[in-house]
Formats: C-alpha cells, structure tokens, sequence
C-alpha cells in the first residue's frame, strides 16, 4: 500500500477561469489584504479569449496554466493543485468572481488549528446585499432532494428546502455535509485522499461529491464563518444558459444515481429523470 504524501503547510490558491472580466483583478487586490502570507496563485484558464487570464499573470505570484480547452470546472481545479510542490499542503480552490474580507484567508486558516481531521473548510459567502448565502449544507437525500428540487423555486420556504440549505439561527462554525466549491480551502492530504474533484462533473455538483466523498473517506467538512468573503458575481457567469441549466440537471441526475445503484432504485431514479427534465422546460419556457 502506497503511504500518503506528507506535504509542508504553505497556503495557495487556485482559480478556474473563463474569460473572467475585471473580477480577476479585482479578487487578487482583495486576496493580497486576506493573508498576511506569501501565496502562489494559479490561474487553471478553461480557454478564456478575454485577456484577463494573462494580464493578471504578469503578478509576481501569479501563473497562468492553460488547460487547452474548457475542461470545466472540477477538472480544472485539479490541475492547477497538481501545479504545486510539496511545499503547499493548503490550497484554496475559488472562483474568480470573490472579493476577500481583510484577514479572512488568515481566520480560515486559524480554524484549521481547531479541527485536526478536517479536510475542506468553508468560509461564510455574502451577497453583494449583505446577505448570506447558505454555502454550508446538508448532503441531498432522496426526499430533501426531489423536495428542494420541486419546490424550492415556487415555495422557498419549504421544509425540504429549509432543512437542505441549513438556514435557521446565525451562522455557528460547524460540519456541514458539503460546502460550496465558489470558495473551499482544503487539506491537500484529503484532497489526494479522494482523488481531487470528480472530472465527470463539467460543472455543478462536483462540491457536494466532493464533500460527500471526503466525508466517506474520514474527513470533516467544516463551515468557518469567522472567515467571510463576498460572492460579486462574474461576468462568465452571469447569463443562466439554457446549456447550463441542462448541464445542472444532468449533474444533479448523475450524483443520486451515482449512489442509488440497483434494480430497487430504478424506478426512483426514472422519476428523477422525469422531473428534472419537467423542471428544465418550465425554467427555460420562453428562453
């Protein structure tokens, strides 16, 4: 049996880029006040045609790798992890489109100390309003799933969605079953522990299969909200294609069948089809 890597605790970063705009810049000028630490900063570009990829490259602790194509995103992320030596045993794996509170990468790493078995930590997200957004969630079973999944637009506060989206109270450090991918620090032992993202997810669900599967193998999920950063929104992501509203569908599909194998489940998961593909025509009515 092949012993784990051991890694030294450098902190870097990763950020999966696709024509990012001026939030590139933006997230690393933020960056620079969230850490009193020197941190490289990878650049995993899925085929930006924006220039911003490589402006933001000419940065001392900036690099750009070029994956060639849009691998999409959990993919991408792993490559830009492999970039680093075994020096970095932390890394942050973001989305370009985050702004960093002052000193927040430095508060995620303090709760890092408090919990020896926690593989991903999650820092609380913000809306540019101010609110939060619930990033640190339960794992959606069968039935807070499909409720979450029929309801959740026309009744937001559903019990199916209340009790998946873990909303109530203020926000307390905690495990969670998954936290969101726009912004998660992990331990790279526990990264390399499940081989990193699941590249058959192009995009969506590849953070509650990691979660759910760092989980399996041992690890903590735990959400920090001592550590805040705010969501701004990007501009590769801010139109809701009807392409990627397919593609959400069909991760969603893949991570329940993933676990729900057998004939038993067969009939379930013909529904979920069924109503994912129902739910796709009514939001892209129109479009």
């Amino acid at each position: 049996m092949t012993e784990p890597k051991t890694y030294g605790d450098g902190v870097a970063v990763v950020t999966v880029t696709y024509s990012p705009g001026a939030t590139l810049e933006r997230f690393l000028d933020t960056l620079a006040t969230a850490t009193d630490r020197d941190v490289q900063v990878v650049l995993a570009d899925n085929g930006s045609v924006d220039g911003a990829p490589e402006k933001a490259a000419e940065r001392a602790n900036v690099r750009l790798a070029a994956m060639g194509e849009n691998l999409g995103y959990g993919a991408a992320a792993n490559r830009g992890v492999a970039e680093f030596g075994d020096d970095i045993g932390w890394v942050v794996v973001a989305n370009p489109d985050l702004e960093w509170d002052a000193g927040s990468l430095d508060a995620l790493l303090a709760v890092t100390e408090r919990w020896p078995r926690g593989g991903a930590f999650g820092p609380l997200i913000r809306e540019p309003d101010g609110s939060v957004y619930p990033s640190a969630r339960l794992l959606p079973s069968p039935g807070r799933g499909i409720g979450h999944a029929v309801f959740g637009r026309i009744w937001p506060s559903n019990p199916w969605t209340r009790a998946y989206r873990q909303e109530s109270g203020e926000p307390t450090e905690r495990t969670a079953g998954w936290l969101s991918g726009s912004c998660l620090l992990v331990r790279r032992e526990a990264f390399d522990s499940v081989d990193g993202f699941d590249p058959r997810y192009f995009m969506y669900f590849e953070d509650v299969d990691l979660g759910d599967r760092i989980a399996r193998a041992g690890w903590l999920n735990v959400y920090a909200p001592s550590a805040a950063v705010m969501h701004i929104g990007g501009e590769s992501t801010s139109k809701a294609s009807t392409t990627m509203l397919a593609v959400h569908h069909d991760s969603a599909y893949r991570y329940l069948a993933d676990r729900h194998r057998g004939l038993r489940w067969k009939p379930f998961l013909a529904a979920v089809k069924l109503g994912l593909k129902l739910r796709l025509k009514l939001e892209t009515r129109g479009a």
